[in-house]
């Protein structure tokens, strides 16, 4: 089974509705992550893409990298804060993907060594098949001791 299989299988069973959404995991590097989210059963009255599975897909990347980059023992991801823009209707599949530097996980991992935990931001973008982005996110996430 690959890593990304692995997170995904993770993530479905400590959020079930992930599974029910069809989320996959298809990126899980030390410097990015993503994960696509179909279309069919994320349909709104519209036609489009539900708002609530484009933040989802997107809210959830934060704790994709503590199973890459940011794995620490005893370390559990925390959201603080997402805000996203809608820009576009999707009308296809989407990714959303996000980026960290090595700058910024040697910083989250000090912090987090020495204090127990380590506030992060992220800046995820949601595109469809065209590549068109249709929504923007950033959040602020913590590694958190547990």
């Amino acid at each position: 089974m690959s890593i990304t299989d692995e997170i995904t299988a993770s993530i479905k069973e400590l959020i079930p509705i992930v599974a029910a959404m069809g989320v996959e995991i298809i990126e899980a590097e030390a410097n990015s992550v993503a994960a696509r989210l179909p279309s069919a059963p994320n349909v709104n009255h519209f036609g489009t893409s539900y708002a609530g599975s484009l933040f989802t897909v997107a809210e959830l990347l934060g704790g994709v990298f503590a199973r890459t980059s940011l794995a620490a023992e005893g370390g559990v991801p925390l959201v603080k804060r997402v805000e996203i823009d809608f820009l576009r209707p999707a009308m296809t599949d989407v990714v959303a993907r996000t980026t960290l530097s090595d700058e910024e996980i040697a910083r989250v991992l000090a912090e987090y060594a020495e204090r127990g935990k380590s506030d992060f931001e992220l800046l995820t973008e949601v595109a469809d098949e065209a590549g068109t982005v249709v929504a923007r996110t950033r959040g602020i996430y913590q590694l958190r001791r547990f």
